[in-house]
């Protein structure tokens, strides 16, 4: 193992950590690696159950190297689990830059796995708020201060709304901002959605957006306005487009193009049907900002394509093309 190289720990070595740290924490975001990796392919000796759940406590992210002979039961206590082993070193020098966001978000995911949606959108929050207040998103906050005066103003409302008959369009209407999700265009969102919701007779509905791509994310220019995080929590847990959307998500299909980051994929996830242009890419940027997914997609998006994959987009910040996203089924059609 060349110096700096994570360790990984085998059957032997996780049977030892576990008994050294009495059932409590091996890993920890305050260690030199903020991360366990373990491959733990062997002779089974009927412990592996009991060190599932010691992997699954862990405060930190738990990522595995499958090998011949690993048992299922540890694969599945994994966070993210690596086909390529290459794939290593990119992802664990993206939680030793936020190991704190690193941490909450496989926690958030661990808990909010068996839970109603609804309730797993206050757990996501809470988690979101906390990190708020946290020195990454402190550090990232000093050199990219907010500064919602640069948003550009365009023409039209932020959310466009066309109908016809029962069927109503969404229309995601800041082109030039790449459809940025800005407080304006969250607000005008959740308002057109109280609509779907309360007008039953609308039987469909379909999200889209306008211009060079479908959502480029949370615009940055705005993050870390909130007064507090407290307040922050407070404002998703009344005017959070993703709670609107669970309530009215079966007569809902989204329709992407370009780029689709953050926000952009976490609510389309929780659409009926999703479909999307070849040209389509998604990607989840929240952990260099010291965040975590936080408009829904450590809700929907797991729901669609499980945690462990989930905790691979947010952990590795990596694209994925429509292709990919029909293989994982977080999209479900192709269309020109």
């Amino acid at each position: 193992m060349a110096d700096g190289d994570p360790a990984i720990l085998d059957l032997t070595d996780l049977r030892a950590l576990r008994f050294a740290s009495a059932g409590g924490a091996g890993g920890s975001p305050f260690a030199r690696d903020p991360f366990l990796v373990v491959a733990p392919a062997g002779a089974e000796e009927g412990d592996e159950d009991a060190l599932a759940a010691w992997l699954a406590r862990q405060p930190c992210p738990v990522i595995g190297l499958p090998a011949k002979g690993t048992a299922p039961a540890l694969l599945a206590a994994c966070d993210v689990v690596l086909d390529d082993p290459a794939e290593l070193a990119p992802i664990a020098a993206n939680i030793r830059k936020a190991p704190l966001a690193a941490m909450t978000l496989v926690q958030v995911l661990r808990v909010t796995a068996g839970m109603p949606p609804a309730q797993a959108l206050v757990v996501e929050s809470l988690a979101y708020a906390t990190l708020q207040a946290g020195p990454e998103f402190a550090a990232w906050s000093r050199e990219n201060p907010p500064a919602p005066d640069r948003v550009a103003a365009e023409d039209g409302p932020a959310v466009r709304i066309e109908r016809e008959g029962p069927h109503l369009g969404l229309i995601l209407n800041r082109p030039r901002s790449r459809n940025a999700m800005s407080v304006d265009m969250r607000d005008a969102l959740c308002e057109a959605l109280q609509l779907v919701v309360a007008d039953e007779s609308l039987a469909s509905v379909t999200l889209s957006g306008a211009g060079a791509c479908f959502s480029t994310g949370g615009d940055l220019r705005e993050f870390g306005t909130a007064p507090d995080p407290g307040t922050a929590h407070a404002i998703r847990s009344q005017r959070l487009p993703a709670a609107l959307l669970l309530q009215c998500a079966d007569r809902v299909t989204a329709h992407l193009h370009s780029a689709c980051i953050g926000s952009g994929i976490e609510l389309p996830a929780f659409a009926h049907r999703v479909t999307a242009t070849r040209d389509t890419f998604i990607q989840l940027t929240e952990l260099r900002f010291g965040l975590i997914p936080g408009a829904g997609g450590c809700v929907s998006l797991p729901r669609r394509i499980g945690r462990q994959r989930t905790a691979w987009l947010a952990l590795s910040g990596r694209r994925i093309g429509a292709a990919t996203g029909v293989a994982w089924g977080l999209v479900d059609e192709i269309v020109d």
